[in-house]
C-alpha cells in the first residue's frame, strides 16, 4: 500500500501518564509497512502494552489462532487479504468457542469509502490517515477498557453459570434426600405414593398394564430379637438389594413401612408379575448372611419374603386405593400359607 503520512505527535503521547489497570496489555498490529507499525509503537510505548505484529491478513488470523490480543489495530489495505475481510472472520466467530470478543480499530488512507463498511462489518472504531498520535492513544484506551469491561461481564457470567450448575446440582441431592429411605437407598413411602398416583392416571388412561407388589420379610421381628437391630437392619440394606438388581431399571421399589417393601411395576400385566415376584421370592430365599456373636462364633443366616401382586386394569380395581388394598389382601395370603411365596389377585372381571 501507499506509505501513510502520520500526523507526528509521538513526543506528546510519550508524555502521557500511562493507565496501571492497561498496562501489560497485548495489541496486534496488522500493517503491510514495517515503518507504519513501528510508529504506531513508538507513539503507545509509553503506556506499557506489549504488541505482537503481523504484515497482512492471514499473517493476522495466524497470530489470533497462537496468542488472543486484547485490541487489534488494523490497515485496510493489504495485499492477500485486506482488514475488512478478517474483521469479517474475527467477528463472525466471536462467540466463546470462537475468537471471543476482541475490539478491532481499522484504519486507512482513504475517507468515508471503506468506513461504512468496515463499521458495519464490526469494526469497534474506524481512524483515517493521517490521525493524530493523541486521538490514536484515546481510542486505544477507549476500546480497551471496553475489553476489560466485556472480559469481565463473561467471566462473571461463567461465575454465574458454574454458581447456577451448583445449585442445580444441591437442590437435586436435596431432592433426592427427602425421596430416599435413609436405610435401603430404595425410595420412602411419601414418594412411593406420588409415583403410584401418576402411573394409575397413566394406566387408566391409555389402558396400559400396571402392577403393585407388596412384600414382607418373613418373621423379621424374630430375627431383630435373636440377632440384634444392627443385624435385622444389614437384613433389610441386602433384601432391598436384592430386589433392585432382580427387578428392572423403570420399576419402582420403595420401603413402605419397617420391613414392607413395595414395588410399581409399569407395563407389566399379571403373567409378568407373577414371573417377577417369583424370580424376587428365590433370590431373597438365597440370600445368606453371617452373624458374628460376641463370642467369636459365627452362622449363617437366612430369610424368605412373601409377596402379594395385583395387576390393573381392571374393572374390580376402578380406583388405586382398591389396588392397594387387594395387594395387601394377597400378601396376607401369602404369609397365611405358610410364608416364603407368592399369592396374585385372581380378577373376576379381567380388562
Amino acid at each position: 500500500m501507499a506509505d501513510g503520512s502520520f500526523k507526528k505527535m509521538g513526543e506528546v503521547a510519550r508524555r502521557t501518564v500511562s493507565t496501571p489497570a492497561l498496562a501489560d496489555r497485548t495489541i496486534l498490529l496488522v500493517d503491510d509497512d514495517p515503518a507504519n507499525i513501528q510508529h504506531v509503537r513508538e507513539g503507545l510505548a509509553a503506556h506499557g502494552y506489549r504488541f505482537r505484529e503481523a504484515h497482512d491478513g492471514t499473517e493476522a488470523l495466524r497470530s489470533l489462532r497462537e496468542v488472543r490480543p486484547d485490541l487489534i489495530i488494523m490497515d485496510v489495505e493489504m495485499p492477500r487479504m485486506g482488514g475488512v475481510e478478517v474483521c469479517r472472520i474475527i467477528k463472525a466467530n466471536g462467540g466463546e468457542g470462537g475468537f471471543g470478543f476482541i475490539p478491532i480499530i481499522l484504519v486507512t488512507a482513504r475517507q468515508a469509502a471503506g468506513k461504512v463498511e468496515g463499521l458495519e462489518l464490526g469494526a469497534d472504531d474506524y481512524l483515517v490517515k493521517p490521525f493524530d498520535m493523541l486521538e490514536l492513544s484515546a481510542r486505544v484506551k477507549s476500546m480497551l477498557r471496553l475489553k476489560a469491561l466485556q472480559d469481565a461481564v463473561v467471566e462473571k457470567n461463567r461465575e454465574l453459570d458454574r454458581a447456577n450448575k451448583e445449585l442445580a446440582q444441591k437442590r437435586e441431592e436435596l431432592l433426592a434426600l427427602t425421596r430416599v429411605d435413609a436405610l435401603t437407598g430404595l425410595y420412602n413411602r411419601r414418594y412411593f405414593e406420588e409415583r403410584l398416583t401418576e402411573e394409575f392416571v397413566r394406566s387408566t388412561r391409555y389402558r396400559s398394564p400396571l402392577s403393585l407388589v407388596m412384600m414382607d420379610i418373613d418373621h423379621f421381628k424374630k430375627l431383630n430379637d435373636t440377632y440384634g437391630h444392627p443385624f435385622g437392619d444389614e437384613v433389610l440394606r441386602q433384601v432391598a438389594r436384592t430386589i433392585k438388581g432382580k427387578l428392572r431399571e423403570v420399576d419402582f421399589v420403595a420401603r413402605y413401612g419397617g420391613e414392607e417393601i413395595i414395588a410399581l411395576l409399569p407395563e407389566t400385566g399379571p403373567k409378568e408379575a407373577l414371573g417377577a415376584c417369583e424370580r424376587v421370592r428365590e433370590a431373597i430365599a438365597s440370600i445368606q448372611l453371617e452373624f458374628r456373636a460376641q463370642d467369636g462364633s459365627t452362622r449363617m443366616v437366612r430369610c424368605t419374603a412373601s409377596l402379594g401382586v395385583a395387576s390393573v386394569p381392571s374393572k374390580s380395581l376402578p380406583v388405586m386405593e382398591e389396588l392397594m388394598r387387594v395387594a395387601d389382601v394377597c400378601l396376607y395370603e401369602a404369609k397365611a400359607a405358610g410364608r416364603n411365596c407368592v399369592r396374585q389377585y385372581q380378577d373376576p372381571t379381567p380388562g
